[in-house]
Parts: structure tokens; sequence; C-alpha cells
């Protein structure tokens, strides 16, 4: 983990990923680089000098100095609405990172690797897959992405090209699922999760990233499957659902 002082940061590129979310890649001259699984910190300052700091995980990794978060709307939050529908290219802050030594995927680590994403928690857990897939890693991979629907996934077309490679996927969707959807809808359950992950004899590492309430059913699911809660590493955000 590397931690200095704040950074600034220039907005280089911004792509819409959802109705509801942004891809946002920042210019961050003095960037050290990071490890597949960190978040950093942002400092937004306004005019009259209030400041706003907000967490964020990272969704790109190693070295270079641009960096990429992808941030989903909080309709009742303070920065991601700015962040989300108001900044512009060209647009500064400041960071601070990058932080995290924990949620954290060693691609020497040759260990299978299962993923479980709630909404905006795949941001992590696509850098540990990118990470996977440019390193050439030989630790199988899996992923289960759990959204409201098809249209609320972020990162969508990234995920199902990885999907054809190094990284085996499963959609699960908890309201509504694409035409032809044969699986089930709603909440993850045990046979759905078990359906999804490896099995725990493979003595996976697990990561698993999502809103409060999500993460502690998933690991929950995970260890009443069998998996050893010490191989389950969580990072969760924002409220229950």
């Amino acid at each position: 983990m590397i931690v200095g002082g704040w950074l600034p940061a220039r907005v280089a590129e911004i792509l819409p990923s959802t109705e509801h979310a942004r891809i946002l890649r920042l210019a961050v001259p003095d960037w050290p680089g990071n490890r597949p699984g960190q978040h950093l910190d942002i400092r937004l300052t306004a005019e009259d000098g209030y400041q706003a700091e907000r967490s964020y995980s990272i969704a790109s990794s190693g070295a270079g100095t641009t960096v990429e978060l992808g941030v989903d709307l909080v309709p009742d939050g303070e920065v991601s609405p700015y962040l989300t529908q108001d900044m512009r290219v060209g647009d500064t802050l400041e960071v601070k990172g990058p932080l995290g030594g924990y949620f954290v995927w060693d691609a020497d680590d040759p260990a299978p690797v299962q993923l479980v994403a709630g909404g905006s928690g795949i941001v992590p857990l696509i850098a540990i897959a990118r990470a996977r897939a440019a390193l050439l890693s030989g630790a199988p991979m899996r992923l289960l992405y759990s959204v409201r629907s098809p249209a609320d996934a972020m990162f969508r077309d990234e995920v199902d090209r990885l999907g054809m490679g190094v990284l085996g996927v499963t959609w699960a969707y908890t309201r509504s699922a694409p035409p032809g959807w044969a699986g089930h809808v709603g909440r993850l359950t045990p046979d759905s999760v078990a359906q999804a992950v490896w099995p725990p004899e493979s003595d996976a590492l697990a990561f698993v990233c999502g809103p409060t309430g999500f993460v502690e059913n998933a690991a929950d699911l995970l260890v009443r499957s069998g998996y050893d809660p010490a191989r389950v590493r969580t990072e969760r955000f924002g409220g229950l659902s």
C-alpha cells in the first residue's frame, strides 16, 4: 500500500456505462501505480472553499498515470451526483492513494479466484479480471455478477468479452432478466451460488464487493456452502439494498 498526500488530477475522458453510471479516466501525473482491487480517496473543492471527500474503487491497475474509476449515482448522495452528471472533461480534483492492502489480488498466487459483484461492486473486480487477462496468470477465475437488470450492468461489454476468454461469467438478475432468460430472478440463493462458483474443495480465494446487504448475504452463502471464511475477502459500501 502506498499512501501519500493529495495529488492533482484532471478528468481526461468520460464514458457512459449505464443510464446512471459513468467511467471516469483521470490523468494523475504523479500517480505511483496501484494493485488490482485497491481504492483511492477523491477530494472536491467548491468555489467557496467547501470540500467533500469520498472513497472510490479503482477499475485500473499497474503502472501508468491514468486512473480509471467507475462511479454509480447515489440519488441522495453528495458527491456521486456531481461525478455522474456535472463533471466534464478538463475539470480538476484531487486524489490520494492508492489505498488498501487486503482486498487485493496477487497475480503470483495460482489459486482459483472467485469474484462476486453486486451492482457497482464490479469496479475493483474488473480491475482484478483485467489484470488476470493482461498478466497471463494461470489462476482460474470466475465472476458471479448480480445486477437489477441487464441495463444496470457496468462494464457489461467488457465483462462479456472477458467471459469469452479468461473469465468464467455467470449473470444474476434481481428484478428483471433479458428475453429468453430461463434462470432464477431474485436475490442470490444457496442453489444459484453453488451453481456459479468454484466448489469449496477448490480452496478458491473469493472477493465479494457491493452494497452492504448484498455482501453480507453473498459472503454468508459462500461460507455456508463450505468456503473457509479466511478465504472470503469482502468490500462493502452504501446501504443495505
